[in-house]
């Protein structure tokens, strides 16, 4: 599976200060545990359905010297129970709800929402974020605003936005947004440039950023 520049700005821009258990749904080939894992002292729990996915996870996670702290769970989310409530949950969760799918069945299993709707997903949350903590979720735009409306519903509220595009003459193209369980008292959005405008050059943010990840900076 590819490692997409959107989600690696999700795991290095997601706060992980005073945390001390993770909940990744959806957690792929493990990047963003692994992310994580990288600068805080949390215990992290990293849920996957697919089997190749969770394989793929559980390789990355025991060769990794991060291995102490992460457990690869190879199960739905729906059916996932945990023993206490979670700080901090994440998630760059497959969003085409009911578009037209591809003749690749990796592709259609990344990117298309068949065995966790955003109803499912969000009523995850609710039931095992812990009191006062955050979910943070990288989606596109006209999905964010989806999942949004879905998730005050349900209890949960926006406090943050990324807004991230490849330069100043692009749209934007992918959205983190972070919820608390109560109104936030400050919303925050911001947007990240991944390049200088009509340029392949790295924005002077973008590489603030990724610095401790990306070898290149």
């Amino acid at each position: 599976m590819k490692v997409c520049t959107d989600a690696c700005i999700l795991g290095a821009s997601t706060d992980v200060e005073n945390v001390k258990n993770i909940l990744d749904i959806g957690t792929g080939t493990g990047l963003l545990s692994l992310m994580l894992a990288q600068r805080s002292f949390a215990k992290i729990d990293a849920v996957e359905i697919d089997e190749d996915a969770y394989s793929q996870a559980f390789e990355n996670v025991s060769v990794s010297k991060f291995s102490d702290k992460i457990v690869v769970h190879h199960q739905r989310i729906q059916s996932f129970v945990a023993t206490q409530g979670y700080d901090l949950i994440i998630s760059n969760p497959p969003f085409y709800q009911k578009s037209l799918k591809s003749i690749d069945n990796q592709t259609n299993k990344a990117l298309h929402a068949v065995e966790l709707s955003f109803e499912e997903l969000i009523d995850s949350v609710v039931r095992l974020l812990k009191s006062n903590g955050k979910f943070v979720v990288l989606l596109p735009p006209f999905e964010i605003e989806k999942l949004i409306q879905i998730a005050q519903k349900k209890g949960l509220y926006l406090s943050k936005k990324i807004l991230i595009r490849h330069d100043e003459s692009k749209p934007i193209f992918r959205v983190i947004a972070t919820f608390l369980d109560k109104p936030a008292n400050n919303y925050e959005e911001n947007t990240l440039e991944i390049h200088e405008e009509r340029s392949v050059i790295y924005s002077e943010a973008f590489r603030t950023l990724m610095k401790d990840y990306y070898l290149i900076f």
